[in-house]
């Protein structure tokens, strides 16, 4: 995990953006874009309980819609941000995608997958490592989250 490149926040603030449209629609804000060649291709945001849909993970909305614009199942040359550290189904989801490069908001000390409780991207054996870099604009993310789940609390 190093230091973060200038479009990294941009980005990142662009997934905030998606996190917001689920925090609006009840969802636990979670938002996520996917950037092909300096551009957004898809962007994703939390939506299991409106779709009724486990699997409707912030990142899995975007790699879907990623597939569909690029006409590929194969994801490769692609960066994925995500306001906060994907779980394991989303992580396998990534490697499995062939994304390059995945950037990450706020770290989820529950279910990690990118090193918080599991790195599931350091297994052994994978055949596709993903460049992994968390922490990118971890306040404001993980404040995100915060909130909403205080507001749920009170």
């Amino acid at each position: 995990m190093s230091a973060e490149e200038p479009s990294d926040v941009r980005f990142m603030r662009l997934a905030l953006q998606q996190a917001e449209q689920a925090r609006r629609s009840g969802e636990v804000p979670v938002g996520a874009v996917l950037v092909h060649e300096g551009r957004v291709v898809a962007a994703g945001a939390n939506r299991p309980i409106g779709a009724n849909d486990p699997t409707a993970h912030a990142e899995i909305e975007a790699i879907r819609s990623g597939g569909r614009s690029l006409s590929s199942y194969r994801l490769t040359d692609t960066t994925l941000y995500v306001t906060l550290e994907p779980c394991p189904m989303c992580a396998a989801a990534i490697v499995h995608a062939r994304v390059r490069r995945l950037v990450f908001g706020a770290w989820d000390p529950r279910a990690g997958a990118a090193g918080s409780v599991i790195d599931l991207f350091a297994l052994p054996g994978l055949n596709h490592r993903v460049d992994v870099f968390g922490g990118v604009l971890m306040e404001e993310c993980g404040g995100v989250l915060k909130a909403f789940f205080a507001g749920r609390r009170a």
